[in-house]
């Protein structure tokens, strides 16, 4: 068994998952017993080709590929990649993240001393080394209507503040999607990511599943990585319309019939009013009206590609 399985995800973009892959072999330390697994969700066939050379060249490294005939998503894309996994902890990494220390052995560290402790994150720069946001407060009815800087003054001990930059460990909702560090056991033990999630929110109800049996989130501001935060995913209406739909299916899933109805009313009245001056948004206000169903989601117009 290994200390740690490092999960990445590619999707069309091998380039930043090599440079990912050989980040996390230079900077970690020779004594951590770790294997990488990459899933390709179903890339084009040049660029998942491109990867697979890179990794059937690299023999003796504890690196696999595997390849998904059709793109599940984030959630689906690392359920795929964990059934490949043997270790003690698991370290989910976004492809587009590079590590500046030794992230892993760090936050590995760090868990063992305690046991109490049930995800871990790592304080996130831009490329410039500018500041990342590496902490946020779960998705509820609260933050979509009243904001997370209400909830950060009104309560500061349960959310604390975003935008500080922390010198030691500390509590919070949830831990950024783009590095998550957990027991495998417990990963296990909650059932994992909710594959019905295409993209977004999905570190949001993990970290909440978790909290359910007494395991929470920390940032860990001693590990440290660099996040270029979006080159893996690009902008559109479509991915907006997924990161509503996906909002919303967790509101509902952690908070009820009556929470769900109470922030899709105000997202639909949002919007509404918004859409009369911004046409960018008339799609959106569209998705409300029909009550942003998964049915909409990005993952029902997947489709099966050849290998």
């Amino acid at each position: 068994m290994f200390d740690i399985a490092v999960i990445l995800i590619n999707y069309n973009s091998a380039n930043h998952t090599i440079d990912c892959i050989r980040s996390v072999w230079e900077k970690t330390g020779p004594n951590l017993n770790y294997q990488i697994i990459v899933t390709d969700n179903c890339s084009e066939s040049a660029d998942y080709l491109q990867l697979k050379s890179f990794c059937d060249s690299e023999t003796g490294k504890n690196l696999q590929l595997h390849r998904s005939p059709i793109n599940t998503g984030f959630g689906g894309g690392n359920m795929h990649g964990v059934q490949f996994a043997d270790a003690k902890y698991l370290a989910f990494l976004n492809n587009d993240t590079f590590f500046i220390n030794d992230c892993l052995s760090i936050l590995k560290k760090t868990m063992d001393e305690n046991p109490d402790m049930g995800i871990c994150g790592a304080q996130a720069y831009k490329e410039n080394g500018d500041f990342l946001i590496s902490l946020d407060h779960f998705a509820s009815p609260a933050r979509e209507i009243f904001g997370r800087k209400f909830l950060e003054m009104i309560n500061p001990q349960q959310y604390p503040k975003r935008k500080k930059k922390y010198t030691q460990p500390v509590k919070v909702n949830f831990v950024p999607g783009s590095f998550m560090f957990l027991r495998a056991s417990d990963f296990h033990a909650v059932g994992g990511f909710d594959t019905n999630v295409f993209l977004y929110y999905e570190e949001t109800d993990l970290c909440l599943r978790l909290a359910k049996h007494n395991k929470y989130a920390y940032l860990i501001p001693q590990a440290e990585f660099i996040h270029l935060h979006g080159a893996s995913t690009e902008r559109s209406v479509a991915i907006k319309k997924e990161l509503k739909i996906s909002l919303l299916y967790i509101i509902r899933k952690h908070y009820g019939f009556f929470a769900h109805k109470a922030v899709l009313y105000f997202l639909t009245i949002k919007y509404f009013f918004s859409s009369i001056f911004k046409a960018k948004n008339r799609p959106l206000f569209s998705l409300f009206l029909k009550g942003a169903p998964l049915s909409e989601s990005l993952k029902t117009k997947q489709k099966i590609r050849e290998i």
